[in-house]
């Protein structure tokens, strides 16, 4: 009698009732850098699916700054917060079959049983199947067609609301999230000024994706740069990184400025924050607009920012770089690598 060969998928699914996820939980608040002694990697059976549930396993994970300053809220052992790309091998659910990929924020675990239709009305993104995207990888379901994509996109547009022919200065500028902001001025027709760590980075910024400038912040001084790149003073400012650079973007922009505030990566991992000339003055005397945001804001209207960056992708307008780590095992070496700014563009973990 002829032998059955099933695809791996089906096999999973037959078998899914034996799987036990491995997840990441925090059970030391981050003090410094994380560390892998902040963690523990534990089992967790998983239930049987109930209707409209599906069962996912992990083919992609996210690291990203907001993870490092929003575990300090949870009270502890709390599992890990991310977000990942997964493979659905079990489905009762009729919009994501078996075999299809979806995005969501599982966190940093292997496999995962989620109701999509409950999930929408959580405080949650919503989970969305990953568009075929090929030759390009499903990893930018969490990139530039993910969550980093659409804080870029909603950031700047609805936030600073930049006009043709502006100036927009971006920090964190080689990042999953600023270099995809400078991508989008440039559509829009700004002059993109950004800051990053490092000459290479720089390079690519400007020689790859089209900023009319960008300096290392660790040799350059800002001041000056600003005057260089900025000619005509800065109309707005995605800030990514906070501290004293920021306080010296917001001097040099004009009157009525806008300024969106993403995030303070500079001083994530510093146990005393740190002390920076006033910003005040500044946001006074120029009467600028200083707002931060979350992304979930936009959350009913994911899909339009999805859609429009892979419009962009698929015409040449946006390019993209990552950082890809290897291993379930080493989550914890790649969320640090990303807050020492190893990567330009994205980071992810390739779970196997």
């Amino acid at each position: 009698m002829a032998k059955i060969f099933y695809p791996n998928f089906i096999i999973k699914r037959l078998f899914s009732n034996k799987i036990q996820a491995q997840k990441y939980v925090l059970t030391k608040h981050f003090q410094g850098e994380p560390k892998r002694s902040d963690f523990q990697i534990v089992e967790e059976k998983l239930p049987d699916l109930k209707d409209g549930e599906i069962l996912t396993e992990a083919e992609y994970l996210s690291v990203d700054p907001y993870m490092r300053a929003y575990m300090i809220a949870y009270k502890l052992p709390k599992d890990m917060i991310g977000g990942q790309v997964a493979q659905v091998i079990e489905s009762r659910n009729e919009k994501f079959p078996v075999g299809s990929y979806v995005s969501g924020e599982f966190g940093w675990r292997t496999h995962t049983v989620v109701n999509p239709n409950t999930w929408k009305t959580s405080k949650f993104l919503p989970i969305n199947i990953v568009p075929d995207v090929s030759p390009h990888p499903l990893s930018l379901g969490l990139g530039l067609l993910g969550m980093p994509g659409n804080t870029a996109y909603f950031g700047l547009q609805e936030i600073c609301k930049p006009k043709e022919g502006e100036t927009i200065v971006v920090t964190g500028a080689a990042g999953a999230v600023g270099s995809h902001v400078g991508q989008i001025g440039k559509i829009l027709g700004c002059r993109v000024v950004g800051f990053a760590g490092s000459d290479e980075k720089c390079e690519y910024l400007e020689k790859e994706l089209g900023f009319d400038r960008a300096f290392n912040y660790k040799t350059c001084n800002i001041s000056a740069a600003l005057k260089e790149g900025a000619p005509n003073r800065v109309d707005c400012y995605f800030d990514n990184v906070g501290g004293e650079i920021s306080t010296k973007i917001m001097t040099a922009m004009n009157k009525f400025g806008r300024v969106a505030v993403c995030g303070s990566i500079s001083s994530y991992n510093d146990p005393i924050l740190p002390k920076v000339t006033i910003v005040q003055p500044a946001i006074v005397f120029k009467e600028l607009k200083v707002e931060g945001f979350l992304v979930n804001r936009w959350s009913d209207r994911w899909d339009e920012g999805v859609n429009m960056n892979l419009k962009w992708l698929n015409e040449g307008k946006l390019k993209y770089q990552e950082k890809v780590y290897h291993g379930f095992e080493n989550m914890v070496d790649a969320l640090v690598g990303m807050l020492r700014g190893e990567n330009t563009g994205k980071a992810v973990v390739k779970v196997k």
